[in-house]
């Protein structure tokens, strides 16, 4: 008798193609680290090339560049006609930045946000009720209903009647609005440390996450050094440090305007730096100071922590240092808001910031 014999399927390889996703993956970790300058980027390739041999004699470093252009991830048709990344290619930044940290995820339904609510929703919960005018028919728990007809009305006359149906309750969705602010104070990048890359990096990530599986949640991205300002998702992956203090009042300041804008009830920021504020706005003049922690500007970033408390608004801070006098200055700030506080590496900050956007979305603030 003939059978089956399974063995193990290993899928035919392209060369080229394996090569080329290869090198994609790594020209897009560069971009990113260059603040966007893709001429920079390429140069950085091709000097990892030479040392680690990515290419080969029959795929090098000038097909690769044709491919990006021709597969839409770069172009050169701009007034200096210098290489510039797509819109193409500024999503695949994104994507990769996604499925390095989170993972694979597959897209979700809109408004996926589950809460201890029960209401409209689009996932049936393990809950029954009688049925109410209103309710949809597709609620309505068929076997329950007929179960509860023969107890009141008897098998001999069978009849179903609006006192005997049962419906099934659905999980309530909700939406939230997120501001992420980002550090960009000369710090993020001193001590031979690259900090503002992986912020990029967690910042890309959570956008695509929100914009794939919770498209109906709203997220801002605003950086702030001796001012803040609001950047679009568009400019995240050409992000650079400057030459600014920490004026974190300012981006509180701005966080909470855009929030006040947003209509959902579940609202939250999330800031990620690695120091204390050094820098406040009085008037048009910067005050500032970079010595230890200054009483007059904590005052006013505590003032803003609680104001924010009073809003609803928590704001969940992510360290990316470990100094004492740092920690405890957190550990202020989080009381007087009443949110959370990590203190992260590098490496961890992408999943503390995914545990913790997935625990807050079960919440009503």
């Amino acid at each position: 008798m003939r059978g089956y014999r399974f063995t193990k399927f290993i899928p035919e390889q392209d060369p080229e193609k394996s090569r080329f996703e290869n090198l994609l993956n790594i020209f897009l970790q560069l971009v990113s680290m260059t603040g966007g300058d893709a001429a920079e980027a390429l140069s950085w390739l091709s000097n990892l090339d030479k040392r680690y041999n990515l290419t080969s004699s029959n795929y090098g470093i000038g097909d690769f560049i044709q491919d990006l252009k021709d597969k839409g991830y770069l172009t050169e048709e701009n007034a200096k006609g210098s290489f510039k990344v797509t819109p193409k290619g500024e999503q695949a930044i994104r994507k990769s930045a996604l499925d390095e940290i989170f993972g694979k995820l597959k897209k979700g339904n809109k408004g996926n946000h589950s809460t201890k609510f029960t209401g409209l929703g689009d996932e049936q919960g393990t809950d029954r009720r009688a049925y109410e005018f209103g309710d949809n028919l597709d609620q309505i728990a068929l076997t329950e209903s007929i179960r509860n007809a023969h107890v009141n009305h008897g098998l001999g006359d069978f009849k179903l009647t609006e006192d005997d149906l049962e419906v099934v309750e659905r999980e309530y969705k909700s939406q939230t609005s997120t501001v992420l602010m980002i550090d960009i104070s000369h710090s993020m990048i001193l001590y031979g440390e690259d900090r503002i890359t992986p912020a990029k990096k967690v910042a890309m990530a959570l956008a695509e996450l929100i914009k794939t599986k919770y498209p109906k949640d709203t997220l801002d991205i605003i950086v702030f050094g001796n001012d803040a300002w609001q950047i679009q998702l568009k400019d995240l992956p050409f992000l650079q440090v400057g030459p600014y203090h920490t004026n974190t009042v300012a981006g509180l300041e701005l966080a909470m305007d855009l929030l006040r804008k947003r209509k959902n009830a579940n609202k939250q920021i999330f800031m990620i730096t690695d120091g204390k504020p050094t820098c406040l706005k009085v008037g048009i003049k910067y005050y500032k100071n970079s010595f230890g922690i200054d009483s007059k500007i904590l005052n006013e970033t505590l003032k803003l922590a609680a104001q924010c408390r009073k809003l609803s608004i928590p704001v969940t801070t992510f360290m990316i240092a470990s100094d004492p006098y740092l920690k405890e200055f957190v550990k202020e700030f989080t009381k007087v808001n009443n949110g959370n506080a990590y203190y992260s590496s590098l490496e961890g900050l992408g999943h503390l910031i995914f545990e913790d956007f997935k625990r807050n979305r079960t919440k009503r603030f």
